[in-house]
């Protein structure tokens, strides 16, 4: 229970760069997974999260940003998902940070941080609290749910993107904390996903630099897609056909993707003279059916299982459309990539694919993609 965890000793990393502060958190549990960050027993990650949150709360009066520790005045803490939405509930009834305000972002309501009841005593947390993290529902009964804690201590919550805002409070999106998020929603909104243009602009990608790729922008974008399309075709080993529509996916291979919807499509497309192009890698079932896709019609289909950032941009610019049939999606940031390539994205309209894709419309030659429902 309380007290039953040992005093633990963080250090701290701190860098200035470009006007913001940047500040990692230094402790031997987390080099000993190294990538492998959400690896390890339940109890070593929850370990991971709190200490995590306490190190955070620490830091204000340990770091000096901005050439001095900010102390108490003006602080507002952000935390991203189950895993550190112990911030929320650790600050509090302390005599400290008492004008201090929390943000809980919630990328993806699918995970909470679930566990046994029992594990509360692994977090240290403050008695008045403990019934924050009680749910019961029918998939889990009774446990202890972290998320939930974060929704109903944090001064306002926010979801990657509008719609989504509104489908965590559906039972359908909510995933047992839809009531939760109906009771908060008061304080809760959604802001979308932005993308990073350095990275992501056809104008300037190093990786259309070569191999027969392009670099292009608004004025040259007929002939820059042109080109990426001929690369990726001519790469990928499939006809450089202009005229054959290549369709394209990239993700993770699991139901929320929907890329199974795309499997159970596949003879429909290559029948309609399709060239298909798959990127990602996830459940063993999904990744052996996309490399039959592509033993099945080696001319038409390539399936890369895997990732790579190279042939992510690559497919982003050579592809005539992304399909994006995700069953839901928070926000999504392939439909925004492509829009920012020139590259239609078909989506499902969901979450933030619905707020940032706009349908085609025909008559008034309006629109960035296509929306299924």
């Amino acid at each position: 229970m309380p007290g039953t965890i040992p005093r633990e000793q963080v250090g701290y990393f701190h860098a200035f760069q470009d006007g913001v502060d940047y500040c990692f958190v230094d402790h031997p549990a987390y080099h000993r997974l190294g990538r492998e960050i959400y690896g390890g027993s339940r109890h070593e990650l929850l370990f991971r999260c709190a200490l995590l949150a306490k190190a955070a709360l620490e830091a204000p009066w340990q770091v000096a940003c901005g050439g001095a520790p900010y102390g108490e005045s003006k602080l507002v803490f952000v935390a991203n998902d189950w895993h550190a939405s112990l911030l929320p509930a650790h600050y509090r009834d302390h005599g400290k940070l008492s004008y201090a305000r929390s943000l809980l972002i919630v990328h993806n309501i699918a995970h909470q941080g679930r566990g046994p009841l029992e594990d509360l005593g692994w977090l240290e947390v403050p008695e008045q609290y403990v019934d924050h993290f009680r749910l019961w529902d029918a998939s889990g009964g009774e446990h202890m749910n972290i998320m939930k804690a974060g929704a109903i201590t944090a001064n306002r919550i926010v979801a990657v993107s509008s719609r989504y805002a509104g489908e965590c409070q559906t039972q359908e999106q909510g995933f047992g904390l839809d009531s939760i998020m109906r009771e908060q929603s008061w304080k809760l909104t959604g802001v979308v996903n932005g993308i990073d243009y350095t990275e992501w602009h056809p104008a300037s990608d190093p990786h259309l630099r070569r191999d027969g790729y392009a670099n292009y922008d608004v004025n040259t974008l007929t002939e820059g897609k042109a080109r990426c399309k001929a690369a990726l075709q001519k790469e990928l080993r499939l006809p450089v056909d202009p005229d054959a529509p290549l369709l394209g996916f990239i993700g993770r291979l699991d139901s929320q993707k929907g890329v199974d919807l795309i499997v159970e499509s596949y003879d429909w497309l290559m029948g309609e003279g399709a060239q298909l192009v798959l990127l990602g890698s996830g459940r063993e079932d999904l990744e052996a059916a996309l490399r039959d896709m592509e033993r099945r019609h080696p001319d038409r289909c390539r399936a890369w299982v895997g990732f790579s950032v190279k042939l992510a941009h690559r497919i982003t610019a050579g592809v005539d459309l992304l399909l994006m049939p995700s069953r839901f999606e928070p926000c999504g940031l392939n439909q925004l990539y492509a829009m920012a390539y020139g590259t239609p994205p078909v989506v499902h309209a969901v979450g933030g694919l619905a707020d940032t894709v706009k349908p085609f419309n025909p008559y008034q030659n309006t629109g960035t993609g296509k929306e299924q429902t």
